[in-house]
């Protein structure tokens, strides 16, 4: 067994196979890893950017009398 490895081992060309081999997966899982990031930080920009509309609407509604706003609403609802 232990020759076995040792010939492998030895053989440069068969290194060579193992190592390009070894830096194909290892430059695809760095990939997969950088687009769950992507994915991620693109995800939290679209929340962050709906939690501001929330929040732009709750001040707007706020402001807002509460005759004006009943009536906003019985508007839309009767759409």
């Amino acid at each position: 067994m232990t020759a076995l490895l040792l010939s492998f081992l030895s053989n440069p060309t068969l290194l060579a196979i193992m190592a390009g081999i070894l830096g194909a997966l290892g430059w695809g899982f760095k990939q997969r890893l950088t687009g769950a990031r992507l994915e991620r930080e693109k995800h939290a920009a679209e929340e962050a950017k709906a939690r501001d509309i929330r929040d732009e609407v709750q001040n707007d509604v706020g402001a807002m009398p509460a005759d004006q706003v009943r009536a906003e609403l019985a508007r839309r609802a009767s759409k």
